[in-house]
């Protein structure tokens, strides 16, 4: 495990810590990277009283180490293999990420998915923690649809109508209706094709079929994979676009 020293940027504003857990390294090094790197965290934040913001790449490494660990122990596994103090190990971990009177932290982890699972108990354990998740979607991407976002399974806890707003809030649910119900629709679809749809489905799979194409939109975050220069578009414009589709 390598712990490096604060980065510095311009003017001495900038400045990062860093640490790393390799694969070739013990598991029981690797379990503690995130814990070292999270106290590191809580130093800047306690101590120091900043903001701090504390990237993990990728949260599965420090739960596929904990297993390890805990097969090297004796230890009797649960499901799926993993060790029977997995939600302990994670909730531990995961609750130390908050605000104090004298800062806060702010995490934004990778997770990696075995066999694009959802239910798999790694990932489902840690999304129990998260204020919002964002799943990449293989059959998105083959769409070539970028960020290959699914808008069914990524979720937040800020869409609510007293956060978001009313309007926001229920163009946001309109839109998962529809594309949920485009996506029952496929099976028969694929079978029997369009022209056994009624015209109420028919018109659901329209709407889809542009929000798809509405969520494919140059970004700037896209740009290296589409070609294409990204470009800003305001909330308030984006939600007026999404309601003229669900009207369309």
């Amino acid at each position: 495990m390598l712990i490096s020293d604060q980065k510095k940027g311009k003017g001495n504003n900038s400045k990062v810590s860093l640490v790393y857990g390799q694969m070739n390294e013990p598991p029981g090094a690797r379990a503690r990277v995130c814990l070292t790197g999270l106290t590191v965290a809580e130093y800047f934040r306690d101590k120091e009283g900043q903001d701090v913001l504390l990237f993990i790449d990728n949260i599965f490494r420090f739960t596929q180490a904990g297993s390890e660990v805990s097969a090297l122990l004796g230890r009797i596994p649960s499901a799926v293999g993993y060790q029977p103090t997995l939600a302990t190990d994670m909730g531990t971990m995961q609750e130390r990420i908050t605000t104090t009177t004298k800062g806060s932290i702010t995490s934004v982890q990778a997770i990696y998915v075995p066999a694009d699972d959802l239910t798999d108990p790694a990932p489902a354990t840690t999304f129990a923690h998260l204020d919002a998740t964002t799943v990449l979607s293989r059959g998105i991407a083959e769409l070539a649809i970028y960020p290959a976002v699914d808008p069914l399974d990524s979720t937040s806890r800020i869409m609510d109508p007293n956060i978001v707003g009313q309007r926001h809030y229920d163009i946001a649910r309109g839109v998962q209706k529809i594309l949920q119900d485009y996506k029952s629709l496929q099976d028969i679809i694929a079978i029997l094709g369009m022209d056994e749809l009624s015209e109420d489905d028919k018109l659901t799979v329209s709407r889809a079929r542009k929000i798809q194409r509405f969520l494919s939109q140059p970004f700037q975050v896209a740009e290296v994979f589409t070609g294409h220069a990204g470009k800003f578009v305001s909330l308030e414009e984006t939600i007026r676009g999404f309601e003229m589709i669900l009207k369309g």
